[in-house]
């Protein structure tokens, strides 16, 4: 028996991609917008500034090897942003068409402390890097759980959005552990439908109709599609 072949190519992406990049472009727009909010109250925007990334392996390395005395280092916020695992549901789905994916996203976080001296007292830099990782952790959650992006701005294609857990971790280099950097993931879970192809469907051109009649005057149509 022969087999059959999806009529067209598939040149696409699949709705995991799209959720995956639309989590890094709310966070990206909405870290800009914060720092502009708080531009105009007179405070300091590098308190709601991070980096957005996805799918890189340790985007921490530019952290390695740096020159803590220099006054000049890059020590905003890291956020990086990976697709971890995807399952899907048959009773809310179809066998043809969509099926419903409920995702997990992975949202790492990294800060660099810096020992610093404050008229408090010195602060040193593990303990300035978990104040940060706390920090940018407030601001991830209060950005993906606000009222306008309850479908990540998806409606059509995204059914919920939900933070399932958040843990702290220490990165690693060579299996040591990286000092005055603190590590933290959110594990975002988001549902949503992913589309699989069907048959495109062949407009019609033309539909030649002739009317006969049979012998006993019954009318019979032939018809030819083009």
């Amino acid at each position: 028996m022969a087999i059959k072949n999806i009529d067209h190519l598939i040149d696409k992406e699949d709705t995991f991609e799209i959720v995956r990049d639309r989590i890094a472009v709310i966070l990206k727009a909405e870290t800009q917008s914060q720092q502009t909010k708080a531009i105009a109250e007179a405070k300091d925007p590098d308190l709601w500034k991070f980096d957005v990334y996805v799918g890189r392996s340790n985007p921490w390395e530019r952290w390695l090897n740096i020159d803590l005395t220099n006054p000049n280092i890059n020590k905003t916020p890291i956020v990086n942003i990976w697709f971890d695992n995807s399952n899907f549901d048959p009773a809310a789905s179809t066998i043809i068409k969509e099926q419903k994916s409920v995702a997990i996203y992975n949202i790492d976080i990294y800060t660099l402390g810096i020992s610093k001296d404050e008229n408090s007292g010195q602060i040193l830099g593990d303990e300035d890097s978990q104040k940060q990782t706390h920090r940018i952790i407030r601001l991830i959650r209060n950005i993906l759980m606000a009222d306008v992006n309850a479908y990540l701005q998806l409606r059509n294609i995204v059914w919920s959005r939900w933070p399932d857990s958040i843990t702290f971790w220490q990165p690693q280099l060579d299996a040591r552990e990286v000092q005055r950097i603190t590590g933290a993931t959110i594990k975002f879970r988001v549902e949503f439908r992913e589309y699989s192809p069907n048959i495109t469907p062949r407009q019609l051109e033309q539909i030649n109709v002739t009317l006969k009649r049979a012998e006993d005057d019954a009318i019979l149509l032939e018809a030819e599609y083009k």
